[in-house]
């Protein structure tokens, strides 16, 4: 019998928070899509003259999470009003936001913080609703396995 597993985006759990503004928790409605992507590689290779290669191990868990959000939800409207926010704000509240995302059912919880706007997205007018592209910067991404 083969092995079968499944999988559903509705079983993500996602809150996103900055501590002057509040927290959004994001459960699967007004969002299309979310990834999180690690930024650091984590080897890079020198190779000498002589072919001699010296192999380095590097530390960074810097990386950023695209959300896909549907231009009428409370969360484009909830991530507008946060970079409104935050850009307006002293320097010091600029890189504050953070993010927990949970895959209960994939063992997986992710851990972000030192959170900061690339930009304000683009934002698209047709005939019919499009997605909106909300990508932030964090500092740090932990990925525990449960």
């Amino acid at each position: 019998m083969p092995n079968v597993s499944t999988y559903s985006f509705t079983d993500v759990n996602a809150t996103i928070s900055h501590p002057a503004y509040g927290s959004y928790s994001i459960q699967g409605e007004g969002i299309g899509d979310m990834t999180i992507s690690k930024t650091t590689d984590r080897s890079s290779h020198d190779v000498a003259a002589d072919g001699a290669i010296m192999v380095s191990k590097t530390a960074g868990n810097n990386g950023s999470i695209a959300i896909n959000a549907q231009q009428t939800s409370s969360l484009h409207k909830f991530l507008q009003g946060l970079f409104n926010y935050c850009w307006q704000a002293d320097t010091s509240e600029w890189a504050q936001i953070s993010m927990t995302v949970e895959a209960p059912k994939m063992g997986k919880t992710y851990y972000c913080t030192g959170g900061s706007f690339v930009k304000e997205p683009d934002e698209p007018f047709q005939s019919q609703g499009q997605r909106v592209s909300w990508s932030i910067l964090f500092a740090d991404i932990q990925r525990i396995q449960v």
